[in-house]
C-alpha cells in the first residue's frame, strides 16, 4: 500500500500558505508535490494537500492508499462530520454553512473513487513523511513572504 503524508499551513490565518504531499512505498519516498497560494487559510491548505494526493493516487491507478494527516479537521471531517453535513444540505450541527464546502465536495468525490485508510499523525513529532511535508509547506509559504 502506498502511504501519503499530507500537510498544509499558512503564515497568518488567512495569509500566504502552502500544501504538500509525499508518497511512500515500502518506506521509500516515491513522489512528492507541493504548491501554495498568496492568501489562504490553514484548513484550505490541509484540504488541498489531501485532494492533490488523492488525485495523484487515482492518476497512478492505485486502488488502496493510506492518507496520513496531522489535521484532525481533515480526518474527522472526511470520516465523521461529512455524513451529517451532507444529510443537512451542507449545514453544520449549529445550522451554519459548512466552511470550505467546495473543498469538501471535491474531497468526498475523490474519497469515493479509491479505497482510503485515514490516519491521524501527531505533527512535529519526528515522523519522517510528516516532517518532509512540513518542510515543503514552509518553502511554498516562503515564496510569498520574500
Amino acid at each position: 500500500m502506498v502511504r501519503f503524508f499530507t500537510d498544509g499551513g499558512c503564515s497568518g490565518n488567512p495569509g500566504p500558505g502552502g500544501w504538500a504531499f509525499a508518497a511512500f512505498e515500502n518506506g521509500v519516498n516515491i513522489a512528492s508535490s507541493s504548491g501554495g497560494e498568496e492568501v489562504t487559510t490553514n484548513n484550505k491548505m490541509e484540504l488541498t494537500a489531501v485532494i492533490n494526493a488523492l488525485e495523484f493516487a487515482i492518476n497512478c491507478n492505485y486502488s488502496v492508499v493510506e492518507i496520513l494527516t496531522d489535521s484532525q479537521y481533515v480526518k474527522n471531517g472526511i470520516t465523521v462530520w461529512i455524513h451529517g453535513w451532507k444529510a443537512k444540505n451542507w449545514k453544520t450541527s449549529g445550522g451554519g454553512a459548512v466552511k470550505n464546502k467546495e473543498y469538501w465536495e471535491k474531497l468526498d468525490l475523490l474519497n469515493n473513487r479509491i479505497k482510503v485508510q485515514w490516519t491521524w499523525v501527531k505533527g512535529h513529532a519526528g515522523i519522517d513523511g510528516n516532517e518532509l511535508c512540513d518542510k515543503l509547506v514552509k518553502a511554498e509559504t516562503a515564496k510569498f513572504l520574500a
